[in-house]
């Protein structure tokens, strides 16, 4: 993600809701309920930085209404660290929701 301009990262925040979801797939939420906390701090702390609601849809749209001359290389690069973040931590609910249903079947 480094290097990734405004638009990569509007992309990214707005998959993560389905994102989580696939990751989830059938398994209990509750199951995963504390990487979905992670999750949701990686996506609150990216919506302080821009003072956007906190939802990645939010985020997403902060990020797009943004005009290319307010960025500034500490803000884009605290985003790209939190999307990176937000991605390890969709792998790791997809791994344990994996774990969880082969548990079960």
């Amino acid at each position: 993600m480094s290097g990734s301009t405004p638009s990569d990262l509007a992309v990214t925040f707005r998959s993560l809701a389905r994102r989580q979801r696939e990751a989830i797939g059938d398994v209990n939420p509750a199951a995963v309920a504390g990487l979905n906390r992670e999750l949701d701090g990686h996506v609150h702390a990216a919506a302080d930085l821009l003072g956007a609601g906190r939802d990645p849809t939010a985020v997403a749209d902060a990020i797009e209404q943004r005009p290319a001359e307010d960025w500034d290389d500490a803000t884009l690069e605290a985003l790209r660290q939190h999307a990176l973040e937000a991605g390890a931590v969709l792998r790791r609910i997809a791994r344990e929701a994996e774990s969880l249903r082969q548990a079960r079947d």
